[in-house]
């Protein structure tokens, strides 16, 4: 049998791809990498990339941070690997808890650990079905979320995502229940002003919530910004209008921080921007920095004070993984949070945040460009066929894949979401690189648009 020679060709017999454009790998091959450069990731053949999308929003302190990786050597050379079962667990597990809870809103509060976003929301839901029961009420199981958020991948957390794509796995599950994206320019009504669209959103929260019955709700799960919805921040407002509809009918709110926790909004937490406090938090990506894969889920005082009564009443909490509290990951979290609260990563995101709102608004008066949103380090530009309808492309034309891919061309990634371009660079990124990246990008918009109008 004849074996493929090329990395593009190998990564394709062999790798089964996930969330990938399959036209675009058979078209113009697999980028395959060989390491990173602060910003920048190398690929097999000597090409630099300017990447964007930090990895997947995650490697906010660059690729080849060298605390970073001082910090996991010194950890697998001193404490390699263990678990959190069975009342034992690494020094590094019980500090990155109390820097969690001490960096977190809240003044008091527990910390799980998972391997990633996906399972820390997983978690998160069966702690909330464990809880109610424990207290009495087995039947309040069913979970809100809304339209176009991005949860996770497991079975349940993809149940949260409302996300089409998810029908061909027969998804959501039952008691999975999705509202309207809080998206004004998009699902706005003709003549509403962004204080109705909020005020309609809030109504629909509380005649569901009528519908299905309180005593039936297990949670209410949001992003601060939908980040895989096309960083969607949300309406004026959104929050404080449902917070106190969510309060009345006892139903906890948790705030999923995957994306936006640790600085990414310009804040530590995505809630600390838009001014609400939630029951828990669930972090992953920025935690880390990307150099471990970890998750965590955040309890609020008051929450986790009844997990504990619940966890107490059978003597156990009977979930968890085999690297739970990883002592190597939370090693990792402890200088990654240094790094960025400490190091002028957030510092520099709020520096050069309006820099970077500039650039996009610039370019946002390009006749196919709709809308350019964001905040902090991540925004978005979205594509129209015709701006003042907003009438987006034809599907078929695979307009954001395309200007995606003439980036890569151009030696820059961003990331495409439906009709949007997105960006998220790592923190790291200089005034000349933010250039680049717009530069770049501006010379793949001219392009693709050339081709499509």
């Amino acid at each position: 049998m004849n074996q493929p020679q090329s990395w593009e060709a190998r990564a394709e017999e062999y790798s089964l791809y996930g969330f990938t454009d399959m036209p675009s790998v058979h078209q113009r091959g697999t980028v395959v990498l060989t390491h990173g450069e602060g910003p920048y990731v190398v690929d097999v053949h000597g090409r630099r990339y300017l990447d964007a999308n930090s990895g997947l929003w995650n490697m906010v302190a660059g690729f080849d941070h060298k605390g970073l990786i001082e910090a996991a050597q010194a950890q697998y050379a001193r404490f390699p690997g263990y678990h959190s079962f069975f009342g034992r667990m690494s020094d590094q597990t019980v500090m990155l808890s109390e820097k969690l809870v001490e960096v977190s809103p809240f003044s008091t509060g527990k910390v799980f650990y998972t391997n990633s976003g996906s399972e820390a929301n997983d978690t998160m839901v069966k702690i909330l079905w464990f809880l109610h029961a424990q207290e009495g009420k087995p039947q309040k199981r069913k979970i809100l979320t809304r339209w176009n958020a991005y949860h996770g991948v497991t079975a349940v957390s993809a149940s949260m995502t409302g996300k089409p794509y998810n029908s061909v796995f027969g998804l959501p599950l039952d008691g999975f229940l999705h509202l309207t994206c809080p998206h004004y320019w998009r699902f706005g009504a003709a003549g509403e002003t962004e204080e109705q669209f909020v005020q309609r959103l809030a109504r629909e929260l509380e005649d569901t919530i009528t519908r299905e019955g309180a005593d039936t709700i297990a949670g209410f799960f949001a992003e601060p910004v939908m980040g895989a919805g096309g960083v969607i921040p949300p309406a004026k407002g959104y929050f404080q209008a449902i917070l106190p509809i969510l309060r009345k009918h006892d139903i906890p709110m948790i705030s999923d921080e995957v994306i936006c926790g640790f600085g990414r909004t310009g804040q530590t937490w995505g809630c600390q921007t838009y001014d609400y406090m939630p029951d828990a938090i669930i972090s992953s990506k920025n935690l880390t920095a990307g150099f471990f894969p970890m998750g965590a889920v955040i309890l609020g005082g008051d929450l986790a004070h009844r997990v504990e009564a619940a966890v107490e009443a059978i003597e156990e909490f009977p979930h968890g993984f085999t690297a739970s509290g990883h002592p190597v990951g939370c090693a990792i979290a402890l200088k990654a949070i240094d790094v960025v609260m400490n190091e002028g990563l957030a510092d520099n995101v709020n520096r050069l945040a309006p820099r970077f709102e500039d650039g996009l608004k610039r370019l946002a008066e390009k006749e196919n460009i709709g809308e350019y949103r964001g905040v902090g380090f991540m925004w978005a530009l979205e594509a129209v066929r015709d701006k003042a309808t907003k009438t987006p492309f034809e599907g078929n034309l695979s307009v954001s894949e395309r200007i995606a891919n003439t980036c890569t061309d151009l030696g820059l990634i961003c990331r495409p979401l439906g009709q949007s371009v997105v960006l998220c660079p790592p923190f790291i990124l200089t005034e000349g690189q933010m250039d680049e990246m717009f530069e770049k990008l501006e010379q793949a918009l001219d392009k693709v648009f050339a081709e499509v109008a």
